[in-house]
């Protein structure tokens, strides 16, 4: 039987999570070109053994800092794609969402090159890792989880937009395809965008906690607590126009794959430019 190295650290076991990622982006583009006219498990299951290396590369870290690890840009993008990831395990149960993964997996291999930029990881001098209890790690958990929600909703969108797009133009691959129905990937999107929006504000109101607890303040005008405002503002907005039925569901798919993407683009630098967010390094 064959067993890992002892010495493998918690970056081996993120690196072969991230090419087993790779191989599913490759595999799907075949998916894709066929138009998923087939129930296929193996996207599915490659994808739930990245995620096992993935969860093992976090307890591996997790056991070295003796916390959360949510410390640097490194471990918060690894956090948003294990949620990604284990929230497509749980939805691919059932078949008609199973090829989610097919469409979320070009999405966690670049996430996981970019998390494994040598600057995104870098070496703190001993003791500079500091928590101040639960609230530390709650705040930042949930919020990473809400960016993994809002991503799970974004590759929902993409769905969407290929299916309709693909019926616009009357492929016949549509009609064979085992991609779920637009009324059924908009309810998915909508209740997705909900469950993040959710877990957005709770950590809105945690990190608020958690600054009064270390400085005594409930606000302070941080790059980073701006910008969370700001995308908490944004959402609402959007669910807000959904739930009256001002725009189609084809603008709300726009509308969620766009501020999706707004956040991965603008998180990285805002995380950078957050006195509150940079431990002193080695």
């Amino acid at each position: 039987m064959f067993s890992a190295p002892v010495s493998w650290t918690d970056k081996t076991y993120f690196c072969c999570a991230v090419t087993l990622y790779g191989i599913v982006m490759v595999y799907s583009v075949f998916l894709w070109r066929k138009g998923f006219q087939r129930d296929d498990w193996v996207v599915y299951g490659m994808l739930a053994g990245g995620w096992v290396l993935h969860t093992v590369a976090m307890v591996k870290r997790g056991f070295n800092l003796e916390a959360c690890p949510i410390t640097n840009l490194y471990e918060a993008t690894a956090f948003i794609m294990w949620t990604i990831v284990a929230g497509y395990l749980v939805v691919g149960v059932w078949q008609r969402f199973r090829f989610v993964g097919a469409f979320a997996s070009p999405l966690l291999f670049l996430l996981g090159v970019f998390a494994l930029f040598p600057d995104m990881d870098p070496e703190l001098a001993p003791g500079s890792h500091e928590f101040s209890g639960a609230l530390s790690s709650l705040h930042k958990a949930l919020l990473l989880l809400s960016f993994g929600g809002f991503g799970l909703s974004a590759v929902g969108a993409v769905m969407f937009l290929t299916q309709e797009k693909d019926l616009k133009l009357h492929k016949f691959r549509a009609i064979l395809s085992k991609l779920p129905s637009l009324e059924r990937l908009e309810v998915a999107m909508t209740r997705l965008v909900w469950i993040a929006f959710g877990l957005l504000t709770a950590g809105l109101v945690t990190s608020s906690a958690y600054l009064h607890q270390v400085k005594n303040v409930w606000f302070q005008p941080d790059p980073e607590m701006l910008w969370v405002i700001g995308v908490w503002i944004f959402y609402l907005v959007l669910l807000m126009l959904q739930k009256r039925h001002a725009q189609s569901g084809r603008r709300f798919a726009w509308g969620t794959l766009g501020s999706f993407l707004f956040v991965m683009l603008t998180f990285w630098g805002v995380y950078l430019l957050s006195p509150l967010h940079q431990p002193p390094a080695s």
